[in-house]
């Protein structure tokens, strides 16, 4: 147990080195970078020490999915589809929503089986009602309750893209409940463009206009049609029939187009493809680019486009554009999102948590290493620098893996220094009991490594299998601990079972005492 390799050797010191090097950088650059030299900067590792929400403050909202609006949005495409399906197969029937159902009235007795088929074929877990042949299409609650995980689902990973595309370093996005999510921005203390970002469903549609009036004066919609408006008042008689959808895109960006600020698109190859084919049949046609229910432009189609790419002129200012291509990288939220509850934490509550943190962190810090010293001695000593390579070591897994550091992240920190030095004093115990046996110092020692080795690794274990369940049920601050705890029982366990016996072994083959005094 005690005899090292020089490989063995080599490779601890160069992990130290490392660790050492990490941690460093990470406090630096978490400090301010800003005074050091250029040199030094380019040779530090870009790896950051990330602060939650209640150590260096920013916002935290709590928003409400509008699932009504994706229910009715659902049974809206259900019912387009359901009388497309009913014009290719001559059915007479106007399916019309009313409530949370489809309805319609057939006078053909002979449809009924073809109907159930078209109806099965539109999704399969549509409930249908059949009456004195009046028809009424509503949805499971199986397909209702999959419907709501899959809103909840991809309205975290959009909010998650629309965030982090903006900047934002590490936000905390977990759902809450069935249509609930729960969003903290730590380092924004201004949440009105968080808000403005994720207040816009970001929903691009392409329709064909019918007429258009810019005076703003009304225009009487007919069956089919929808009136819609742009920024300036301009009034657009629309087409219902959506002819090429947002989520064909792959990528938007800001750009100029005669001199003034646009956003420019690109469609992947389907989009592509789509987008030549209606060029192509439409020359001289209006076409409107609706985004969120309003009319971005409408631009006459002067020519066939084959590349897959456009141009969203109008109005826009720098800051305009930006947001629009940003919404549009992202996705459509598949549901508005509706602000229920918003808290701000200021950056001076989180400097107090720091210190306050910070404060307990050192005075912990200070009387474990003044107990070892005392208590062991030399081997105290020793147990003290595994001690700062363990958390120095906590410091380099947060930065690395990008966690952020909480108020519970520092209270594991003091818990971890605990349970650190806890292994040393189950090894240096056993030791003193070899001693009393009357064994050698090298005998005693090496015993010493042996028999508390499995002890420490059943604790240690035990540990990690509360933090895992901790993580994996826990939400917010919760995981945060679990996430801190991990690591310091991890690297407690480097420290205490190769790092700790290292410096023994070395201190043993220079000093080569006779007798230990551990009493």
């Amino acid at each position: 147990m005690l005899n090292f390799s020089r490989l063995k050797i080599f490779s601890i010191l160069a992990f130290c080195l490392i660790i050492i090097f990490y941690s460093l950088s990470a406090l630096l650059n978490r400090a301010d970078n800003q005074t050091l030299p250029d040199s030094i900067k380019r040779l530090l590792p870009q790896s950051n020490l990330n602060l939650g929400l209640d150590l260096q403050g920013g916002s935290q909202l709590t928003m409400q999915i509008d699932f009504d609006y994706y229910l009715k949005e659902q049974l809206e495409n259900f019912r387009e589809e359901i009388k497309a399906n009913f014009r290719k197969e001559s059915i007479r029937a106007l399916p019309q929503i009313q409530g949370d159902k489809i309805k319609f009235t057939v006078r053909n007795d002979a449809d009924e089986k073809l109907i159930k088929k078209i109806i099965r074929s539109v999704n399969s877990q549509l409930e249908l009602d059949y009456k004195k042949n009046i028809y009424e299409i509503s949805l499971s609650k199986e397909l209702v309750k999959k419907m709501e995980g899959d809103v909840t689902r991809q309205s975290i990973e959009i909010v998650r893209r629309r965030i982090d595309e903006n900047g934002t370093k590490e936000p905390l996005i977990q759902a809450q409940g069935k249509n609930r999510i729960l969003l903290q921005v730590p380092g924004v203390e201004d949440s009105s463009q968080v808000k403005s970002l994720l207040g816009k469903t970001a929903k691009m549609t392409f329709h064909f206009v019918i007429s258009s009036n810019s005076s703003g004066e009304y225009i009487l919609p007919t069956p089919g049609t929808k009136l819609l408006y742009d920024k300036e008042g301009a009034s657009y008689l629309i087409d219902k029939e959506v002819v090429l959808s947002g989520d064909l895109l792959i990528d938007a960006n800001t750009t100029y187009y005669q001199g003034k600020p646009a956003v420019g698109f690109n469609f992947n190859s389907l989009g592509s493809r789509k987008f030549a084919k209606i060029t192509r049949d439409n020359i001289g046609k209006i076409f409107a680019i609706v985004l969120d229910g309003k009319v971005v432009t409408a631009p006459r189609i002067n020519t066939v486009i084959n590349q897959g790419s456009g141009v969203i002129s109008g109005s826009f200012t720098v800051q305009e554009a930006n947001e629009v291509a940003l919404l549009l990288r992202a996705g459509a939220l598949p549901a508005p999102l509706n602000v229920i509850e918003e808290r701000s934490v200021g950056p001076s509550l989180g400097r107090d948590s720091i210190n306050s943190g910070s404060m307990a962190a050192f005075i912990g810090l200070v009387l474990v290493v003044l107990a070892m010293i005392i208590i062991y001695g030399t081997f105290g000593a020793i147990a003290n620098i595994a001690l700062l390579f363990n958390i120095m070591m906590i410091i380099v897994a947060l930065s690395l893996v990008g966690a952020n550091l909480t108020l519970p992240g520092i209270a594991g920190i003091v818990l971890t220094i605990g349970m650190a030095v806890d292994s040393n004093v189950l090894i240096f115990e056993r030791i003193k009991e070899e001693i009393r046996n009357n064994k050698s110092v090298v005998v005693a020692i090496d015993q010493g490594f042996r028999q508390a080795y499995r002890t420490i690794i059943d604790s240690n274990i035990t540990t990690l299998i509360v933090a895992f369940f901790l993580f994996s049920f826990g939400s917010g601050p919760v995981k945060g601990f679990a996430v801190t705890l991990s690591f310091g029982i991890l690297s407690s366990m480097f420290s205490a079972i190769i790092l700790t016996r290292l410096m023994i072994s070395i201190w043993l083959k220079k000093k080569r005492p006779q007798k230990l005094n551990l009493f």
